[in-house]
């Protein structure tokens, strides 16, 4: 999997992949990372690649010119490639989103700064815009690097033992369950003895209910939906 990071602030970027788990990516040519800077393509002599939106408003936007040919040349290696833009307007990104979009060859990110980018570029050349929450940054390389991140993490490979996704929040539409280490008892606090007996049986079947319990209390939202589904289900098997 190769991502592109079409950004003003490699440096920004770049020291995610010099440590940990996505530097092993890197290092096995699992991902491959690349930067491409829309100012190497600024007809200005002073190479600016923002300025005045048309109507009026605060802020400057980089122009559709530098985004295109920061586009172009991507595509000059590979014309399929995935290009993805961070927006408000965007969808919400989910897990879900990142296991689909794991299985794909190379994905470009569009990092966009000041007001964003020219909405035209957008248009033409996005496949997908998303939104990682309902909040402001400065500019788009802490998104992107978020998206990386969660699509990375799905790839073969990536992680060591692959069953760490099997357990992950989110899975199954649910919060993971509450993790322990030792010692058992930590300032008056305890462990749940079931997790000391060794009977896994019972173990899982603990961890599902506090998992359960956890997305009721921290997520409602998903608590609500889970119950949707399962009582769709239920009422499929009875109408069979």
């Amino acid at each position: 999997m190769k991502f592109t990071f079409i950004t003003l602030f490699e440096n920004l970027v770049k020291p995610y992949f010099n440590d940990s788990i996505l530097k092993r990516a890197v290092d096995s040519k699992l991902i491959d990372v690349e930067f491409i800077n829309p100012r190497d393509y600024s007809e200005d002599r002073h190479k600016k690649v923002d300025d005045y939106m048309i109507g009026g408003g605060a802020g400057l936007l980089i122009n559709a010119s530098t985004i295109e040919s920061s586009i172009l040349k991507a595509k000059e290696k590979n014309p399929n490639l995935h290009i993805v833009y961070l927006t408000p307007a965007g969808k919400k990104f989910t897990q879900n989103d990142a296991k689909r979009l794991s299985t794909k060859k190379e994905i470009v990110f569009i990092c966009g700064r000041y007001e964003g980018v020219d909405e035209r570029v957008v248009e033409q050349y996005a496949n997908e815009v998303f939104c990682i929450g309902d909040f402001v940054l400065t500019g788009g390389e802490l998104g992107a690097l978020c998206l990386c991140d969660a699509i990375s993490r799905n790839i073969e490979g990536v992680l060591g033992n692959s069953q760490s996704l099997e357990i992950e929040s989110f899975e199954d539409g649910i919060l993971e369950a509450p993790s322990f280490t030792k010692p058992n008892i930590f300032n008056n606090s305890y462990v749940p003895s079931e997790f000391l007996k060794g009977n896994h049986g019972r173990i899982q079947a603990l961890k599902n209910n506090m998992a359960i319990l956890r997305t009721k209390f921290f997520r409602p939202d998903l608590y609500l939906r889970l119950n949707s589904q399962n009582k769709r289900k239920k009422n499929e098997k009875q109408v069979h």
